[in-house]
Parts: structure tokens; C-alpha cells; sequence
């Protein structure tokens, strides 16, 4: 554990500039700076939330798990973000109810659960960050409930795709991951890849998919 910098004071907690100086003295004096590796869990399916993360660098996988072992992605958090379902967790005095797992190593600020709630009690920043957060992950997550509910399967592989192949046409990814990613189950996907590389969309290898036609996936995805 760290000590936040002063420049990361100016670039992850901007928000709080002309609150007075106690709100940053007190952020000085309760906010710790921790690191995390790929892979590492933030936090469990039950936990409880002990403290508020807000992500300086990296990106962490927040996801549910069904009784059938299938995964779909909720969001994702990435610098200068934090986790909707902590937030609601440390108000409520609830569980932690998904997985949240390191994707790329981590560099996050933490705020002790008992401090949050003091400060946004006495503290109307506080409180606007909080809720600001809150809607705007509402709005992620409904998003992708939308999806799942109403969009076709190959219409989000092909989005998917699509986008991941914006810097460069081979994506690092299984049929597995796409699978997760997207709530769907693998052999699912696996017959929609296979079809799309029959069509000379794609080219498939082991642990890997090579953009052949951008534009057509674009297309396929647009399709209702």
C-alpha cells in the first residue's frame, strides 16, 4: 500500500477541486494506493464490501455467473472508474452479488467503506460522485440486458469483432471468452464463427480470429 500522489490527486480526484482543503486533507489521510496483478479477484460472489475502489490504471472484469456455469460480462472498469455494485453494496449493507477480476494490472485508490459513508453524508461532492456513478453504470447494465434480451447472437459476435479489429485485424480471444463475454454458450458461438468464416469473414486458428471483412461484419452487425 501507497500513499496517494499529489499528481494523482490532480488527475483522478479533479472533482473535489474548490471544496475547501479538509475534503483533501481527509482524502490524503484515509485513501491508500494498492496494486493488482491479472487475474487477481477484487471480489467474490458474497463478499462484503470493506472499501470502494476507484481504478487509477488497468481494467477490471465485473461479471455474473449462472447455475448452469455460464458467464456473462456486466461492465468493465477502467481508469478513472469505479464499481456501481461496490458502491450500492457499501450503502446497503449487502453482499457483493458477482465477480470482479483483474483483466489488466491494477493501480487503484481505496476508500474504507466507514469513510465513504461519513464523507458523503457531510460532503455534497461526495455524494454527486457517488450517484453520478451510480446512473451511469444503471445505464451499462441495462445496455446489455437489452442485448441479451433483444439483439441476435451473430449480430453481437460480429459487433464485437468488428470493434476489437479497430487496431488491428488478428484479436488474441476463444471461442470461450466470446462466449463469456457475451452470455451465450460456446458451441453457440463456435457454429455463428464457423459460419461467419465460410463466409470469408473471418479466419479462425486456436486461441485467435483474424478480421477478414470489417465492413461486412459492421454490416452483420446492424442487421436486425
Amino acid at each position: 500500500m501507497t500513499e496517494l500522489t499529489p499528481s494523482d490527486i490532480q488527475t483522478y480526484f479533479a472533482f473535489l477541486k474548490g471544496n475547501g482543503s479538509q475534503v483533501e486533507a481527509e482524502l490524503r489521510r484515509h485513501v491508500m494506493v494498492t496494486q493488482l496483478p491479472v487475474g487477481a479477484f477484487v471480489f467474490w460472489e458474497g463478499d462484503t464490501c470493506a472499501q470502494l475502489a476507484i481504478v487509477l490504471s488497468g481494467t477490471v472484469r465485473v461479471y455474473k455467473v449462472g447455475e448452469n456455469g455460464r458467464e456473462i460480462t456486466l461492465y468493465r472498469i477502467e481508469e478513472n472508474e469505479s464499481c456501481i455494485l461496490t458502491a450500492s453494496c457499501i450503502l446497503s449493507h449487502v453482499e457483493f452479488p458477482a465477480f470482479a477480476v483483474v483483466e489488466k494490472e491494477v493501480r487503484a485508490a481505496l476508500i474504507p467503506a466507514p469513510v465513504l459513508h461519513d464523507w458523503m453524508e457531510r460532503y455534497e461532492v461526495w455524494r454527486e460522485y457517488v450517484f453520478q456513478l451510480m446512473s451511469k453504470r444503471l445505464a451499462d447494465v441495462i445496455a446489455t440486458v437489452e442485448e441479451i434480451a433483444f439483439r441476435r447472437v451473430d449480430s453481437r459476435i460480429a459487433e464485437l469483432l468488428a470493434h476489437r479489429a479497430e487496431q488491428q485485424a488478428q484479436i488474441a480471444i476463444t471461442h470461450q471468452e466470446i462466449a463469456y463475454e457475451l452470455g451465450s454458450a460456446r458451441e453457440v458461438v463456435s457454429r455463428i464463427l464457423k459460419d461467419f468464416e465460410r463466409e470469408g469473414l473471418i479466419a479462425l486458428a486456436r486461441g485467435s480470429v483474424t478480421v477478414q471483412n470489417r465492413g461486412a461484419l459492421l454490416a452483420k452487425a446492424k442487421s436486425p
